[in-house]
């Protein structure tokens, strides 16, 4: 399988250590993602969307383990019932919200995603789809939310 980049995502973190580990923690932080010119059809229509999934290569993510520690809790956990970056095929999705397009860039909001990322896919968020009431939180369920995480591996 051979995927390849569509853009590129622009953002203000630089660094892993100035980037947020989660939307949450990144407020109203705003990032271009920037399609590119031969993609920019496939943006028909996307303005009527308030959020949209990016699809991203984790880039810089560091030596993968397929069980470590996470931010939430110290006790060791499975890299798929996790969200640490450090995955066997470096896939990242983050939500964040559209506020424009100008083109083939697209002005977003609540970013957290370092700057000059691969851009994978980009997929509308639809509430009415996305959206399962029932889902279960699985082990983070009964673990309280740290303010600030100390470590992003």
């Amino acid at each position: 399988m051979e995927v390849m980049p569509i853009g590129v995502i622009h953002s203000p973190y630089h660094t892993k250590e100035e980037c947020p580990i989660h939307p949450l923690y990144s407020g109203d932080a705003e990032g271009r993602v920037e399609v590119f010119a031969e993609y920019a059809a496939g943006l028909k229509d996307i303005e009527t969307f308030s959020h949209i999934y990016l699809l991203f290569e984790f880039d810089r993510a560091g030596e993968v383990k397929l069980v470590r520690p996470t931010f939430l809790d110290d006790t060791p956990h499975g890299v798929f019932a996790s969200r640490n970056p450090c995955r066997p095929n470096g896939i990242g999705m983050s939500i964040v919200r559209l506020l424009e397009r100008q083109d083939n860039i697209l002005i977003v909001s609540g970013i957290d995603i370092l700057d000059a990322t691969p851009l994978l896919d980009i997929k509308p968020y639809m509430h009415r789809l996305d959206v399962i009431e029932t889902a279960s939180d699985g082990w983070v369920g009964d673990r309280s939310w740290r303010p600030k995480p100390t470590d992003r591996e």
